[in-house]
């Protein structure tokens, strides 16, 4: 029981490392306490008991703000998927446990994260909640430290930071400058790539006005653009309730809208469209009408719609879960403006690398978020959905863009520096003057190439372990020189009662 105990809190531990409070240095350390208490258990099964309680914990943490639409859900959710984390703490516990060798300890620096990111990815497919505080994301305010995202997206930024915490833990176990040498190398890998990489090429620059309005129409807000000399102004999700493909005037307001301000609109629409389903839509609007629109591919499970709603829907029927299922999109859109193409991505897309990837390599020299938080107003959810457009303009070389109806909006140049950052508890509109600058990152050129190289370190490793115990029981059961196994040598097995 206390060894459960202590793994709870030090799964909990890593949670802060996220936005708020962002305590980005503690993601370096933040680990250590719970590898030492799976290290303690007194058997790999155990280890791996440890690691899910903790890792349940850290969901429960940083997602506790899915309470009023999840419910008692959420439990569950934490628990199932913190069992994904139950090969690392079997991992870690074999290796790290007994008298800790620096030959152990590199391997363990090895497999670990390989064993940490695996399970990151696997938790982040969308059905079951998506990537949310993967713990390379910790670092999105730290250019430097983030800076690996470009080579290996923020799984290798996860690898990087698992592989400190485990060189530190080996550290306070083998008590020798070895390992501390080894965590200072590693730390410093972002740091190196950051300074000594390749640098975006320059480019033009464009002025983007982000209207937070706090309430659906920013209308308002829009009109004091005149004059700005603004090239587009992007509004929040869900800031337009009606289809403007089928509402003529409600389109030729927001085309007007746009010529007095002279800049093309990127609005949101949440509507029920002509087919009868309702949809989330970023739709470009220029002076002279509709210029493009996407719809949303990625829901947020129970937020837009109730997996196997036939069977969870009772369960939900008194949260704030979706009553209608949304619609799904038919994938990525580039939009273009009159000044530069345009990638948009939906609220919940904004958390998965793979749609900003592939926005880039269809083109898109600016990545724009559209977010409404409405039901997680005050909580960690909007810094944490703000954060993460930096994670991806790091990783594809692009700036980015966020705005929020009800949330924070944000914006960073293509190596992840800030430009901007209204917060949730402000209303009305920042302009910020983006630098198109790019580069084609090695993330975007190999795609998850990290996450290959885990899946054959694990496998190997496995391999190897698999081929000594079977090789050790073969040993073992070897005839004697007594003519008999080596675990019958023909005398009675004394025990220490027997013994005289």
């Amino acid at each position: 029981m206390r060894g459960s105990a202590s793994a709870l809190v030090a799964g909990a531990l890593p949670a802060l490392a996220f936005p708020a409070p962002a305590w980005w240095w503690l993601a370096w350390a933040g680990l250590v306490p719970l590898l030492l208490v799976i290290r303690s258990a007194p058997t790999a099964k155990h280890g791996a008991v440890r690691a899910w309680l903790g890792l349940a914990a850290f969901v429960g943490v940083t997602q506790y703000w899915l309470w009023p639409s999840a419910g008692p859900l959420l439990l569950v959710l934490a628990a199932a998927l913190g069992a994904l984390w139950a090969p690392f703490g079997w991992a870690a516990q074999r290796l790290l446990a007994g008298d800790l060798t620096f030959r152990r300890l590199l391997t363990a620096v090895i497999v670990l994260p390989s064993v940490w990111v695996l399970a990151e990815a696997v938790r982040s497919w969308d059905r079951l909640g998506g990537p949310w505080a993967v713990l390379g994301a910790s670092q999105w305010n730290q250019p430097a430290t983030l800076a690996p995202a470009s080579l290996g997206g923020v799984w290798l930024v996860s690898v990087v930071v698992v592989a400190v915490n485990t060189a530190l833990a080996g550290a306070v176990l083998v008590r020798t400058p070895g390992p501390v040498v080894l965590a200072v190398a590693l730390t410093a890998v972002g740091p190196v790539w950051f300074w000594l990489g390749p640098a975006p090429e320059p480019g033009p620059t464009m002025r983007v006005a982000l209207v937070q309005p706090g309430e659906p129409a920013g209308d308002a807000l829009t009109e004091r653009l005149v004059g700005q000399q603004v090239d587009l102004v992007v509004w929040g999700e869900s800031s337009v309730g009606v289809d403007l493909a089928a509402n003529a005037e409600a389109a030729a307001r927001l085309a007007g809208l746009s010529r007095r301000v002279g800049a093309d609109l990127l609005v949101n629409v949440d509507a029920r469209s002509d087919d009868g389903g309702i949809y989330k839509t970023a739709v470009l609007v220029g002076p002279d009408g509709l210029l493009g629109s996407y719809a949303k591919t990625r829901l947020v499970p129970f937020g837009e719609y109730v997996p196997l709603r036939a069977l969870l829907g009772r369960l939900t029927a008194s949260t704030q879960a979706a009553a209608e299922d949304r619609q799904r999109g038919t994938g990525p859109v580039v939009l273009h403006t009159r000044t530069a193409a345009v990638g948009p991505l939906i609220s919940f897309e904004t958390l998965f690398p793979d749609l900003s990837v592939d926005l880039a390599r269809l083109g898109a020299q600016l990545l724009v978020y559209q977010s409404s938080t409405s039901s997680y107003q005050g909580s960690w959810a909007q810094p944490q959905l703000a954060a993460m457009p930096a994670v991806h303009a790091v990783e594809t070389g692009r700036p980015t863009v966020h705005a929020a109806l009800t949330g924070i909006s944000s914006a960073f140049d293509a190596s992840g520096r800030r430009l901007a950052w209204l917060p949730a508890d402000e209303r009305g509109t920042i302009v910020v003057d983006v630098p198109l600058d790019a580069r084609t990152t090695g993330y975007q050129r190999y795609g998850d190439w990290t996450l290959m190289a885990a899946l054959v370190v694990v496998t190997a490793w496995c391999a190897r372990s698999a081929r000594r115990s079977w090789t050790g029981a073969r040993r073992w059961q070897e005839p004697s020189r007594a003519g008999g196994p080596r675990w019958w040598t023909g005398r009675r097995c004394r025990r220490p009662a027997d013994r005289p």
